[in-house]
Parts: structure tokens; C-alpha cells; sequence
């Protein structure tokens, strides 16, 4: 296949991916809306009215960025799991198998549709998060490349979930058991500075410590760790997954048989 035969190949699979999560909009973008607003009251209202100010600010208006980035997160990590292992359960992921489209065009398809609901998801919890705080973007650059490149890594980890997943309840167990406690932990609701050395240098080896502090500096203009460290870690975890996910395509894991 030619490159522009690759291109639209890449984006038939994308549009295909958009058009899915928006015919179902009600269970993939309502949700998620709903949850983060919960969050908004008890978090920031209720309890953040008792807390006062963390890093220089309210608390509500410093926990925003970091719900923000978590809808990203879960979003863009569960529309490619649940689309992809779909895929491979009624077989119309051979159908591309056996064409000569190449492996990293299809991952790069489900990727991106990820990387559509994710920001989706995310622009309409910072439109209700106005209705809460008051919202100024620091840096747009930061901010929407942080956005766009921890869409694409926790898109990649569902693509990987998808493949390893055998049956539907495989594909809950990466969320629950491990994505939601790192998420939680990831310095959401409270600035690791607050905690003792030990535990903040523990905090340091989360990955999403990194990109809720990257999107939160990119919003609030503070961050508890250097961009540097931010960019080369979220880089770092894609290069890793994008191999992995290629070689696993490449090999034919979970998928041939």
C-alpha cells in the first residue's frame, strides 16, 4: 500500500472509532460528566471549603486540572479496550488482518479514536467546571500537548488490554485494579509536597503523577514536578507501549489462533 492508501485506510478506522462512541454518546460522554460533577460538589465544594487554598489557590480551582486529566485518562483508555477486543470477539478485526494494511496503521486508528473521546470527554468536564471555578490557561502549548500525548499513552494501554483480553470481564481488571488506584494516587486532590519525603519519592514512580502535574502547570502555571521530567516520562511510557503494541500485532497475540 501506497502512503495515501495508508492514509485513508488510518482514517476510515477513525472516523469508524468517532462514529461508534458518538451513536452510543449517552453511555460513553454522559457519564463521565456526571461522575466529575459529583466530584466537583463534595471534593470542591463541600470539603474544599474546609480545606482553603493548596498551592497557591483554591482548592477547587487546583483539583480541576487534575479531574480534567483523569476523564481524559479513563476515556481514551476504555474507548479503545472496549472497541478493539469487540473487534477480535466477532472477528471483524481478521477482516484487517488479512488485507495489506499494515499493523501500525490499524493501531494508530484505534489510538487516535481513543485520543477523540478522551478530549471529548475532557472539553465538556471543563465547560461544566466553569459553572464551579473560574478557568485561565496558562500555557496553551503545555496544556494541549499534555492532553493530546497522555490520550495517545492510556489509548495505546487499552490497545494492549484488548489484545491480552480474552473475555469481557478481562477488560475491567486493568481499570479497576490498577489505573483508578494510580489515578487517585496521582496527585488529583492534593499536592505531593504534602506529604512526607518517603511517600513523595514513592509518588514519583506513578506516571500520572506526571501529566496531572504537566496539565495542571499548563492550566494553573504550578506543578510539583519539572516539565522535563513530565515530557520525558509520558514520551518514555509511549515509545515503550507503541513497541510493544507493534511487536504483539507483529506476533499475532490473542488474535490469531
Amino acid at each position: 500500500m501506497n502512503f495515501k492508501e495508508q492514509f485513508i485506510a488510518f482514517r476510515i478506522i477513525v472516523f469508524k472509532e468517532i462514529k461508534r462512541f458518538l451513536r452510543i454518546w449517552v453511555q460513553t460522554l454522559i457519564p463521565p460528566a456526571i461522575t466529575v460533577v459529583l466530584y466537583f460538589v463534595i471534593f470542591g465544594q463541600l470539603i474544599g471549603s474546609r480545606i482553603g487554598e493548596m498551592g497557591g489557590y483554591d482548592y477547587m480551582q487546583y483539583i480541576v486540572p487534575g479531574l480534567i486529566m483523569m476523564s481524559i485518562i479513563t476515556n481514551s483508555y476504555s474507548n479503545v479496550v472496549s472497541s478493539f477486543f469487540s473487534s477480535k470477539f466477532q472477528r471483524s478485526v481478521e477482516e484487517m488482518l488479512v488485507s495489506p494494511l499494515p499493523n501500525y496503521i490499524i493501531i494508530s486508528g484505534f489510538v487516535m479514536g481513543g485520543v477523540a473521546r478522551g478530549i471529548s470527554v475532557g472539553a465538556i468536564v471543563t465547560v461544566l467546571a466553569l459553572f464551579f471555578t473560574k478557568l485561565s490557561v496558562f500555557n496553551l502549548l503545555i496544556t494541549v500537548s499534555i492532553v493530546f500525548l497522555t490520550a495517545v499513552l492510556f489509548s495505546l494501554g487499552g490497545f494492549i488490554n484488548a489484545i491480552f483480553a480474552n473475555k469481557f470481564d478481562d477488560i475491567s481488571i486493568v481499570p479497576t485494579f490498577v489505573l483508578t488506584p494510580l489515578t487517585y494516587l496521582g496527585g488529583v486532590f492534593y499536592s505531593i509536597n504534602l506529604l512526607p519525603p518517603f511517600w513523595a519519592a514513592v509518588s514519583k514512580a506513578n506516571p500520572i503523577v506526571y501529566m496531572v502535574n504537566g496539565f495542571r502547570y499548563g492550566i494553573l502555571g504550578v506543578s510539583d514536578v519539572g516539565l522535563l521530567e513530565t515530557y520525558s516520562m509520558i514520551a518514555l511510557f509511549i515509545v515503550l507501549l507503541w513497541g510493544w503494541a507493534l511487536y504483539l500485532m507483529n506476533r499475532g497475540v490473542g488474535i490469531r489462533t
